[in-house]
């Protein structure tokens, strides 16, 4: 007869059985593997716009791993936080000034160790220590770029005279010609500064309903709600939307094209403006040190001369503004800023009751309702 062999002391492999060690043989192979796993292989995750994974926003983060951070990108930021409330996992987000209350007061947000930001004190204040960027001292928002919706419109389709108002988007004359930005934050911006309203801190029903019912006139000569701006850009392009209330970049990429499209800044009642910033998502899954290297990254100066000629937006950082030439700042209007200010619509944070009231209400808009 077989004996089986004397079975060793406190021998813990032998009480796994053979699934156990197999297991256990795999477990040794992965964590050799994982420990393999060059550092700068590892990376961050981002929740962005479309279109903000362009290197050129953080070269000094690529030339440091190697690579750019992972994306998720989003079109608008009720997207975006829909996203987060599904549970996606990300180290890294981008929202803008009439968003962050929300998130902070959600706990999406983990406040700045400002002390790891490089570029810190080279910040615009105007634009770092926003009332809704901060809370009890703690900030929150590393703004990266500032910008104008406005009207933006075809120079050789539609007459100068024509595009003086912003009423020109509910004018009958161009049905099916005109398209709006389904962000509800651009829409009402739009709508309130057609009614007169250029502070929408402290909106009331009247100015509300009045807005409502603006935005219902010019849903009846909406074409289609843009949300990437690719997406109306092709539309301009092509002459199947003629004017549209759309960002800075749209004309500055379409004129670098050859395109004639241009913003008109000086409508008899403004345009609106914003801040948006990146921000760092509460229990993100990524390493700290990546994402102060990617913060001070896209907080560098050297990013400003870029975004302000490629894309028309304004940089965060001060000294970066200040570096640029004259003659570009002239060009895409930054030279004006402060001659705008009398006649524009800041988009601050709005007191949460009021923007779900404008969610629900521009979803029954866009629906027809």
């Amino acid at each position: 007869m077989a004996f089986p062999p004397a079975r060793p002391p406190n021998c813990k492999v032998c009480d796994m059985g053979r699934h156990g060690i197999v297991w256990m043989m795999a477990l040794m192979v992965l964590s050799a593997w994982s420990a393999s796993i060059p550092a700068e292989e590892v990376s961050i995750t981002v929740l962005d716009w479309q279109g903000y994974e362009d290197p050129s926003f953080h070269p000094a983060y690529v030339s440091t791993m190697g690579r750019s951070p992972d994306f998720v990108l989003f079109s608008d930021e009720e997207e975006a936080l829909r996203k987060l409330k599904a549970g996606l996992r990300a180290d890294v987000a981008h929202p803008c000034s009439q968003s962050v209350a929300l998130w902070r007061d959600a706990g999406l947000l983990e406040p700045l160790d400002t002390s790891k930001l490089v570029h810190w004190n080279k910040l615009d204040p105007a634009l770092r220590d926003l009332p809704g960027f901060v809370q009890d001292r703690m900030h929150f928002v590393v703004p990266f770029e500032w910008g104008n919706t406005g009207l933006v419109y075809r120079t050789d389709l539609v007459p100068a005279e024509d595009v003086a108002s912003l009423l020109v988007f509910a004018d009958p004359r161009y049905a099916g010609k005109v398209s709006i930005s389904a962000n509800v934050d651009d829409a009402y911006a739009l709508a309130l500064l057609a009614i007169g309203v250029k502070d929408w801190s402290d909106l009331s029903d009247q100015q509300f309903e009045a807005a409502s019912a603006f935005l219902r006139k010019v849903h009846r000569n909406v074409r289609f709600y843009w949300i990437a701006n690719s997406d109306i850009s092709q539309a301009l392009g092509s002459g199947e939307v003629e004017i549209a209330w759309a960002w800075n970049e749209t004309p500055t990429t379409l004129q670098a094209s050859g395109q004639p499209v241009t913003m008109n800044k000086d409508t008899e009642e403004g345009l609106s403006t914003w801040v948006c910033g990146y921000v760092i998502l509460k229990d993100h899954p990524g390493p700290s040190d990546q994402i102060y290297h990617y913060l001070n990254a896209v907080s560098d100066p050297g990013i400003a001369g870029y975004l302000v000629e490629a894309w028309g937006y304004g940089h965060g950082n001060r000294d970066g503004m200040g570096a640029i030439d004259p003659d570009l700042l002239e060009e895409k209007s930054f030279a004006r800023t402060d001659e705008f200010k009398a006649k524009m619509l800041f988009q601050s944070p709005l007191p949460p009751a009021m923007r779900r009231r404008m969610i629900s209400e521009f979803d029954k808009i866009k629906a027809g309702f």
